[in-house]
């Protein structure tokens, strides 16, 4: 079979440790080439951004978009009227409507759009989502608490508008409560904290339920310092699931087992191509949805200023 040819929009970190890899490993796909402002990637044809790569390159098939969500709708707009498959980057937009625009023009260029959610194919997710369709939910909390001077250093896109903040970690643990729970989840309440000095969040407080009324809570806090915190307790009367380590809990992994962020990059690349060969489009908006409902209801608190 005729390998898919990727072209990668944006080198930044996301793109080098895991996007590049997983493009490698994958027998089915090929990286042709890169477009990046700043950055080159070896091996393959490097162009200063995607018109000129679509330009030079008319054998690629798909591209991959890796920039930051608020300049993403542009490129994925030139991609689809270019006739090339594309793969977003979670999030998938920087808001609601661009997303449903570009699913209509996937849909009018017969090309797939795959919004990917990397969180998803951690171990614990199919386990989850196993243990919670034989029981019926009565509470889920997440604690999604990070240092964001370890993981995001000085990423200045992540605190514009625009760049989702905290919620840039914190809507992975919504990916996981909304693929695991089968009922939809409404947002009933928010709290948003942004820095004196900054546009974007760096804590939130979330409170949802459940269609049957079940309550899920959220805490995001990219203030955590010592041990990092990625934790949804799934709970049915007396029984409980404990989601940790952000689903990758060595306890819970089978031998010979895919673990690490490193292994839901390879899944989702895996998953892109079988979409493409299948000709059908993946984009499930609940996650970023529940985030566009924070933001619409709730309230927002100043806090010290942030200095990364």
């Amino acid at each position: 079979m005729t390998k898919l040819k990727i072209g990668l929009v944006g080198l930044g970190k996301i793109a080098r440790d895991e996007h590049v890899p997983a493009i490698a490993v994958h027998p089915e796909a090929e990286l042709i080439a890169v477009a990046s402002r700043n950055a080159k990637a070896e091996g393959v044809a490097n162009y200063a951004d995607l018109e000129s790569m679509l330009a030079s390159e008319p054998d690629i098939d798909s591209i991959a978009l890796c920039q930051p969500p608020k300049f993403r709708f542009t490129a994925a707009r030139t991609a689809l009227l270019a006739g090339k498959h594309v793969f977003l980057e979670k999030p998938p937009g920087a808001t609601l409507s661009e997303v449903e625009a570009l699913i209509s023009l996937a849909q009018e260029q017969r090309v797939t759009l795959y919004a990917s959610w990397h969180s998803r194919f951690a171990p614990d997710v199919g386990r989850a989502k196993a243990w919670a369709a034989t029981r019926t939910i009565t509470r889920v909390t997440i604690n999604w608490k990070e240092d964001v001077r370890r993981w995001h250093p000085g990423q200045n896109w992540i605190w514009e508008a625009g760049g989702f903040g905290v919620f840039d970690p914190g809507i992975n643990a919504l990916s996981i409560v909304t693929e695991v729970l089968p009922e939809q989840l409404r947002l009933i309440d928010a709290s948003i904290y942004i820095p004196a000095n900054r546009a974007a969040p760096i804590a939130a407080d979330m409170a949802m339920e459940t269609a049957s009324g079940a309550p899920v809570t959220a805490a995001f806090d990219w203030r955590q310092t010592g041990p990092q915190i990625w934790q949804i307790i799934f709970e049915a009367g007396d029984e409980r699931f404990d989601f940790l380590q952000g689903g990758d809990d060595a306890a819970n992994t089978a031998e010979g087992e895919e673990s690490g962020l490193s292994s839901e990059y390879r899944a989702m690349y895996r998953r892109f191509v079988s979409l493409v060969q299948d000709g059908k489009s993946e984009v499930d908006l609940a996650p970023l949805r529940l985030v566009a409902d924070a933001f619409m209801v709730g309230r927002t608190t100043a806090t010290d200023a942030f200095h990364d």
